[in-house]
């Protein structure tokens, strides 16, 4: 490498016997410092992972160059197995080296007392000032849980740690000369891996090299004088550093279900994002907590990959539930330290995903707090009240993408920025997508001294994924927002209507909506996506007693695409609305509201074999009906808006809204002036036309002719009876005279 460039080369030995013991091993450096006498101390934490025993014993010697080992910790145990079974076990050694170099490189390695060796692993750091932070650069962060265990037909990917403090472009690779594994492959970008094909049940090890490479024009000036140009985003020049990862997986045989909390845990939305960066404090106890569910099996532990002196409680809890709380309190060694902690959940079957976060230990409290955020369908806006953090400077604040602005007033300081932009986080946590981000302060790289508070305030938007919203909004919900990869951000609004124009929605104030029996009622669905050109699709549509769309009581209004009520009528709209009415309709027994559920999908507007493009299809072609083609359509998704509350049939107060020109029934009378349905009155005919008559529903909407109807209707009962009697008794007369005739004649 070139002049300046350290290379450790760490090589632990095992006994024969204990070559199976090696689970594989992480790295993690500190910023190179150099010292007076032109020496550097180089830090490193070493954790080992390992089957029944992890308290390797090792040496480090340097192989190029002058070394001195400063410190070297004892070899701690940080998490085991807890079944007593000797399963897996984790341990991490702290090791700080006093290095003299000539600006060549030089290596260090580590080696076990007994000399032979069976794995190594190794890390190689430029030494030199980069010109951007004025300062060594630092490696990238990453570690591994000691035992990843998935089923078989569960593997499809594997999210590993690669966080970058200077925020540099990190690729992951297969590290020379590893053997490469069967039916996986390796996203460098992300580094991720994920399977092409089935893979073989069993044990498989990985060795992977992470690098690092600037993201903008850098400079970086060595002890001996020299230079070297770094251009931004090559990812042919040397990286400025290498660290080697290797793991292990065991891949289970297949279990039943492969759905997220059923028999795999699934983290809920109390436990921090995978990569999340948190800050710890010098002293101070810091405190993580995770949530795990698995509805169908046990979790009974969690297992942890974290720094020395961290501990771990659980909590069994209801439901299918356990919680995680770590707690560790960093010492002044650990000052500027970025500390990987991942953990997962575990049950007898299986493990949850693993979930990776980077603590970074600073020497003074980090002002953290919560903005009042405003969510909508395709944005979110923070505010930060500035009296609520005296001495916050504006000049100094950033959003995760330093690219986008804050801007302020005399009071506040505004952040408004889309779910695809501003670096927000997008995390899917079982029935919530959630979208994260963050404020934080930032020191100028000519600064020597600051007397600022440092700040992080983390703010998100929450929305539930699929719906049984009562638990979250009772009276009102119209937004819905999902994300998939083929498809970006995109959402649904569902709303309740006064007329037939669809203009003006119900107010989120008068729900419950209160409706009358046989009358109309009228629905609108709006998409809003990312993509440019899309097509909704409404397959089914349903009424149930409660906001549960899976209830056993329910009615087909719309299934799959065809129409299944008799008065739904669709309204003309464009490729992203879907307009309709229904005549109300009440569930026979003691249920008095209905809530309607619809399950929609948007499509490539220009695809021939859509969902969109099929229409209205019979059960048995959906059934027989391939799985939906990557980018053509999206997942469906239920929608559901109400409830709808029926008002008694005789006692309507009727009252014209001059604006929308419908009627409302108010059955609060003087308690509120605010109409609280949406029901037109049926239109009935004229009998009789002409400026001098009156039609009939002219004569119903007067209260005196009322009493006129109901008189001549008395009146023509009576004389109705009068007739019947009058000529039953005739036909009875001219019956016995018939009889009479007859006899006399025989």
């Amino acid at each position: 490498m070139e002049a300046g460039v350290v290379l450790l080369l760490l090589v632990a030995a095992l006994s024969p016997a204990s070559t199976a013991n090696f689970y594989g091993d992480s790295i993690s450096f500190m910023h190179p410092q150099r010292n007076n006498n032109g020496t550097f101390t180089v830090t490193f934490h070493h954790r080992h992972n390992g089957r029944s025993s992890c308290a390797f014993q090792s040496s480090l010697t340097c192989e190029s160059g002058v070394c001195s080992v400063f410190d070297q910790s004892s070899v701690l145990q940080t998490d085991h197995d807890s079944t007593d079974q000797g399963k897996w076990c984790q341990s991490e050694q702290r090791t700080t080296a006093i290095v003299s170099t000539d600006g060549t490189s030089f290596s260090l390695r580590l080696t076990d007392l007994s000399g032979k060796t069976n794995w190594t692993s190794y890390a190689e750091v430029d030494l030199g000032i980069r010109s951007d932070s004025h300062n060594y650069n630092t490696c990238p962060v990453t570690t591994t849980m000691s035992s990843l265990r998935v089923p078989q037909n569960c593997f499809e990917k594997l999210q590993l740690l690669a966080y970058d403090p200077e925020g540099d472009h990190v690729r992951c690779s297969f590290a020379p000369g590893a053997t490469l594994p069967s039916n996986i492959s390796l996203d460098e970008a992300a580094c991720k891996l994920t399977s092409t094909s089935q893979v073989k049940v069993g044990v498989h090890m990985f060795e992977l090299m992470l690098e690092d490479f600037p993201t903008r024009n850098i400079t970086l000036t060595y002890a001996d004088g020299t230079s070297a140009f770094r251009e931004a985003s090559n990812m042919n020049a040397s990286p400025l550093c290498k660290v080697k990862l290797q793991f292990s997986v065991e891949i289970l045989p297949p279990i039943p279900n492969c759905e997220a909390g059923h028999v795999q845990p699934m983290f809920l939305s109390m436990t921090p994002s995978h990569g999340d960066v948190l800050y710890a404090t010098v002293g101070k106890r810091y405190q993580l907590h995770a949530e795990a569910q698995a509805h169908h099996s046990s979790i009974y532990d969690f297992q942890v990959s974290g720094p020395q002196n961290m501990t771990k409680e659980f909590t069994d809890e209801v439901d299918g539930k356990a919680k995680l709380t770590l707690s560790w309190t960093p010492q002044h060694i650990d000052l500027y330290r970025f500390v990987p902690v991942c953990f997962t959940a575990e049950t007898r079957e299986t493990q949850s995903e693993m979930r990776c976060v980077v603590l970074m230990v600073t020497s003074a409290d980090i002002t953290q707090g919560k903005a009042a955020v405003e969510c909508s369908a395709n944005k979110m806006v923070v505010t930060l009240e500035k009296a609520s953090m005296p001495g916050i400077d504006m000049n100094y604040l950033k959003l995760r993408d330093e690219s986008c602005s804050l801007s302020s007033n005399d009071t506040h300081i505004i952040g408004i920025m889309s779910f695809r932009t501003c670096g927000t986080k997008l995390e899917d946590k079982g029935d919530f997508i959630v979208f994260k981000n963050e404020i934080k302060s930032f020191e100028l790289p000519t600064e020597v001294i600051i007397r600022r508070r440092k700040i992080k305030i983390s703010f998100s938007c929450q929305f539930p994924k699929t719906i049984s919203i009562s638990s979250y909004y009772r009276l009102h919900k119209s937004d819905y927002i999902f994300t998939e990869s083929s498809f970006g951000s995109f959402s649904y609004a569902f709303e309740i209507y006064r007329d037939n124009k669809f203009s003006n929605k119900v107010e989120a104030r008068a729900y419950p909506v209160e409706i009358k029996l046989l009358e109309p009622f009228y629905m609108g669905i709006q998409a809003q996506s990312e993509l440019p050109n899309v097509k909704l699709f409404v397959e089914s549509c349903k009424g149930t007693p409660d906001d549960n769309p899976e209830n056993p009581i329910f009615y087909d209004i719309i299934k799959n695409g065809c129409i299944q009520d008799e008065t739904l009528k669709i309204y003309p709209s464009d490729n992203t609305s879907f307009n309709f009415e229904v005549q109300a309709f009440k569930f026979t027994g003691n249920y008095e509201e209905v809530y309607i559920t619809c399950s929609v999908i948007l499509c490539d507007p220009v695809s021939p074999f859509s969902r969109c493009a099929q229409g209205c299809v019979s059960e048995a072609a959906r059934r027989r009906r391939r799985r939906r083609g990557l980018g053509l359509e999206t997942d469906s998704h239920n929608i559901i808006q109400g409830p709808l509350r029926f008002v008694p049939q005789d006692a309507p107060i009727a009252a014209m809204d001059d604006n929308s020109k419908s009627y409302f029934y108010n059955t609060k009378t003087q308690q509120s002036d605010l109409p609280v349905t949406v029901i037109p009155p049926p239109v009935l005919s004229d009998t009789k036309s002409g400026s001098g008559g009156w039609g009939i529903k002219e004569a119903l909407s007067s209260s005196s002719s009322t009493v006129v109807f109901a008189t001549l209707f008395l009146v023509s009962l009576v004389l109705m009876a009068a007739l019947v009697r009058y000529f039953t008794s005739k036909r009875k007369a001219e019956d016995h005279k018939s009889l009479i005739g007859s006899s006399c004649e025989d």
